[in-house]
């Protein structure tokens, strides 16, 4: 018998990052698991791709040096045999993020598309797991697949701006998620000292240079009840929303700080830290 989906969450559409936008109507988000038709040159280059990222990301993921701030558990004191989250984060940091939470197997929701083909190679090398799914057509199943793979212990993350934007802009798949199966949401943001942003692409992608310094911002993890109605939902969907923009502020602007200014914010940050 497969899963049968039972997510729904409505939500008022977001325009600029942090702002609700002043529209009346609600929208439904759905998710869905058709694969795209490939050309054969699309076909072609999926293989190409995947070795280039992944033998980019093996290549500079063991000259990075990390430090982390809050969430320990979910961090750098990290147990397999701890209880399953749901974690969510912004999308031009998942250079960083995927190296720093490789071999969990973690279950990412990954795209359908062109690039969802070859990034699905890349992260199950990495030691990932995948749900497909999109949020631009109809469908539950790549939710259906990711509650599943929570109940059998695996952590499911979201690159929760993915995968073509808005930039900044979260999608309620997280929340969505957490209510179905009663685990705690984990927002986090990576930030480099040094990096390469690639400024034409939608998300500021950004590729770090090597041996260079980044820190892991955790924040405090947000726990959505499952008898929420429609209004409690929107709430937690903004919750998340300005928690994520915490964390990617203070991830962002960590190195530009004085020690005394990072000294007052890790005891912030590790205050009470699970």
């Amino acid at each position: 018998m497969g899963l049968v989906p039972r997510f729904a969450l409505y939500y008022t559409p977001m325009g600029e990052p942090g702002k609700m936008a002043e529209q009346p109507e609600r929208v439904l988000v759905h998710y869905d698991t058709r694969l795209p038709h490939l050309s054969r040159w699309q076909r072609m280059q999926i293989p190409v791709i995947a070795w280039a990222v992944l033998a980019a990301i093996r290549t500079l993921g063991p000259t990075l040096r990390f430090e982390v701030l809050g969430g320990q558990k979910v961090g750098r004191d990290y147990r397999p045999d701890q209880p399953p989250n749901v974690y969510a984060f912004w999308h031009g940091c998942i250079f960083a993020a995927t190296w720093y939470f490789r071999n969990r197997k973690a279950v990412l929701l990954n795209t359908t598309n062109f690039d969802g083909q070859w990034t699905r190679r890349v992260i199950e090398r990495l030691g990932y797991l995948t749900a497909q799914g999109s949020s631009t057509r109809g469908g539950l199943k790549g939710l259906a697949v990711m509650a599943k793979r929570l109940e059998e212990g695996s952590d499911a993350a979201f690159t929760i701006d993915g995968p073509r934007g808005p930039r900044y802009v979260a999608k309620p798949g997280p929340v969505m998620l957490a209510r179905r199966t009663g685990r705690l949401i984990v927002l986090f943001h990576a930030g480099l000292e040094r990096a390469w942003t690639l400024r034409k692409t939608w998300d500021q992608f950004q590729v770090p240079k090597p041996f260079t310094r980044a820190v892991m911002v955790i924040a405090p993890p947000i726990e959505v009840p499952q008898d929420l109605d429609r209004e409690g939902l929107e709430q937690k969907h903004a919750e998340m929303q300005k928690m994520l923009e915490r964390v990617r502020d203070v991830a962002e602007t960590w190195f530009s700080l004085s020690e005394a200014e990072r000294e007052r914010e890790r005891s912030v940050w590790n205050k009470g830290a699970v």
